[in-house]
């Protein structure tokens, strides 16, 4: 069973956003930005976890699992960043750290970087600006490859190679519609992807990310999963380079560190946290 959180929604520009809401206020607030094969539900029990301390709320990022679809298909950079920036407004938080996974880790960057003041630590999970060959050709083949309907939930699990413990996982991630069931995200980021196959090129950001790191100036983590196919070893060099107040943190995991372990997670968070607490603290003196 899920741990217990509430849910709530609010309107950012185009669409409707909902987001998940644990613990209570005490420490600086956490807000959790899923990758593309995701969405907050995958991060309920460590949300939990952390809230023991804190607010953490998990937001569906526009397009996915219980978020609205951009009916103008908006799904760049600096809108999903202002996504971000609406959420803590409507929290009412004037400040926050900011947890990016993956593809959330630019939006994340972008409002570190641009609203400096909202922003007291950015951790980036298993994120960097150059994605390792395997890992992207890994997520392009996979999400190209999405069927509109999967006969079953069954099927679905087996096209995402997911074991009969994930079933809970699964039956959230799709939703009914004639003839089986589909996945929560936007039929868009699939259509990105089948289009990178047939042309070899990836859609453009239209955003320097490296430049955006170098920008950010509170504490940023960066958590590499040591068997992560998406974020290369040589690219550790490169993140500590971008900017001096990145600490790289090596997990036990895949690309999904927070649902491999959990604790490995978790004890990288908290001693993360524990850092911005302290400069937070100083800066108040």
């Amino acid at each position: 069973m899920a741990a217990p959180h509430q849910t709530g929604s609010f309107r950012s520009s185009d669409v409707k956003l909902f987001y998940r809401r644990f613990g209570k206020r005490g420490g600086i607030p956490l807000a959790v930005l899923h990758g593309m094969s995701y969405f907050s539900y995958d991060w309920i029990e460590v949300a939990h976890a952390l809230g023991a301390g804190r607010e953490v709320v998990c937001m569906d990022v526009r397009g996915f699992g219980e978020s609205e679809w951009s009916a103008a298909r908006d799904y760049a950079v600096p809108t999903q960043a202002r996504d971000i920036a609406n959420l803590l407004d409507h929290l009412g938080w004037k400040t926050a750290v900011l947890v990016g996974h993956s593809m959330s880790g630019r939006s994340t960057t972008f409002v570190a970087a641009k609203h400096p003041a909202r922003v007291a630590g950015l951790a980036l999970i298993d994120y960097s600006p150059d994605m390792a060959p395997a890992g992207g050709k890994r997520v392009t083949q996979t999400v190209a490859g999405t069927p509109d309907v999967f006969a079953s939930i069954e099927e679905a699990m087996k096209y995402f190679g997911a074991g009969a413990g994930q079933r809970a996982r699964y039956e959230a991630y799709l939703k009914p519609v004639p003839g089986g069931f589909a996945v929560k995200r936007d039929t868009h980021f699939r259509d990105q992807f089948r289009k990178v196959l047939e042309t070899g090129e990836r859609p453009k950001l239209g955003v320097d990310m490296w430049q955006l790191i170098g920008e950010v100036r509170c504490p940023i983590l960066s958590m590499r999963g040591a068997r992560s196919d998406l974020y290369a070893p040589e690219t550790v060099a490169k993140m500590k380079a971008a900017n001096p107040r990145v600490s790289v943190v090596e997990v036990d995991a895949g690309h999904h560190i927070a649902g491999e372990n959990p604790e490995g997670f978790l004890g990288a968070m908290r001693s993360f946290l524990g850092v911005v607490e302290e400069k937070s603290h100083e800066q108040a003196a």
